[in-house]
């Protein structure tokens, strides 16, 4: 590498990590990219498991507002890099996106190793240096500190961005160890995007553990979000969970649990409901009955009898379908959530997410306190971040001379 091409780091490889290494190659300066793991984005490529849901097509004011407090913060992020932007970069790469029933925008192949590929090879084109397996430890006199297999390593890059993650899904690289020695102003990590405890039955769990509750609505105080939950051993999780959970979890940690209502039939009224319901049963069974009159699986039949004896009324009954209560008891840990809340606050940053502490040092992803439901939203505002620290980083270094 020339001597007159600044070097800067980044320390992460993930979605954030590496969008930020790759505008900063883009921009002609020398770019390392550090990772503890033996290999980079296995938190990325885990989420693509199931299909890589990487944006969500809704319009931008509302996408803002799936960050909670932190909307200021995200809309700025998605200004910068919006979903458009996201579907486009994805494309450059080769892979062909498309837009699902529910507004969510996926790549074609439906898995994230393809465009991981075709990613880390525009990296090597770019000129960017990948170290796996060297874990940043801190700073020692002004340097950047890493354990490697070949034992500690200075480094002294003009700038960095730190993307080191949050604390879920430990086991994939991101275990939030940097809190001890970052020395900024951090909230302590909560699971995010993360399902609940419920008290089942022993044979309601036996049964239907693993089971999906397909086109449900999911309630909690003044919001309800339609889509799909999972039953679980230990409760409930799945997507319409995720997306009402950090309230959820907020009044878990406050009243020690907390209640949602469940609309087995969001698609049908009440009145439509009743009339169905009326329907002569004469000798099949309430489960056949519920079956053919209500459409709903046995998950969903079960789920009835979980709340006690379904009524017989037809109108009783209806309302125990359309407005099923849930005692969630607790929630599950770092360990199984998909995100985190908590990690440096956002007044530590500036607008450019550089330490107020720390001047060239750059903080992007979930190590920043903010959270974001699945569905598109958490990986496109990771992506942006990524966007708005290596602007921010080549406006400092500009700034310096």
């Amino acid at each position: 590498m020339s001597e007159s091409v600044r070097q800067v780091h980044v320390i992460g490889a993930g979605p954030a990590g590496l969008m930020a290494a790759e505008r900063l190659a883009q921009a002609g300066l020398g770019v390392v990219v550090h990772d503890r793991m033996p290999s980079v984005a296995r938190k990325f490529l885990m989420a693509g498991r199931g299909g890589l849901n990487l944006t969500h097509s809704e319009p931008l004011e509302d996408f803002a507002a799936r960050s909670g407090a932190a909307r200021p913060t995200v809309a700025r992020w998605i200004d910068a890099f919006s979903p458009a932007d996201l579907t486009q970069w994805v494309e450059g790469l080769g892979q062909p996106t498309f837009v699902g029933s529910s507004g969510r925008v996926f790549p074609k192949a439906m898995k994230a190793s393809p465009l991981l590929r075709a990613w880390l090879a525009r990296l090597e084109t770019l000129g960017v240096n990948i170290r796996t397996r060297s874990r940043w430890i801190g700073w020692r006199d002004g340097a950047l500190a890493f354990e490697t297999p070949d034992g500690e390593r200075l480094e002294r890059p003009s700038a960095v961005v730190l993307a080191l993650g949050g604390a879920s899904w430990p086991r994939l690289g991101s275990d939030g160890a940097w809190t001890a020695w970052l020395d900024a102003p951090t909230t302590p990590f909560r699971p995010a995007n993360v399902g609940f405890d419920v008290a089942w039955s022993p044979l309601f769990r036996e049964r239907f553990a693993g089971q999906p509750l397909k086109g449900i609505a999911l309630g909690h105080g003044d919001r309800s979000v339609r889509g799909e939950a999972m039953i679980a051993g230990y409760g409930l999780e799945g997507g319409a969970v995720y997306a009402l959970s950090a309230a959820l979890r907020d009044a878990v940690e406050a009243a020690g649990q907390a209640e949602v209502r469940i609309d087995l039939k969001p698609d049908m009224d009440m009145a439509r409901l009743v009339a169905r319901l009326d329907r002569p049963r004469g000798k099949a069974s309430l489960s056949n009955h519920l079956r053919k009159t209500a459409g709903l699986e046995p998950a969903a039949v079960a789920l009835l009898h979980e709340a006690g004896p379904p009524p017989a009324e037809p109108r009783a009954l209806a309302r125990r379908i359309k407005d099923l209560p849930l005692i969630l008891s607790g929630v599950q840990g770092l360990e199984r959530a998909i995100s985190s809340a908590g990690g440096v606050r956002l007044d530590g940053v500036d607008a450019r997410l550089m330490l107020r502490e720390r001047p060239g040092v750059f903080v992007a992803g979930e190590m920043l306190d903010w959270e974001a439901p699945t569905g598109g939203y958490l990986l496109q505002a990771s992506f942006a971040s990524g966007v708005v620290a290596a602007r921010g980083m080549i406006d400092w270094l500009d700034s310096q001379g």
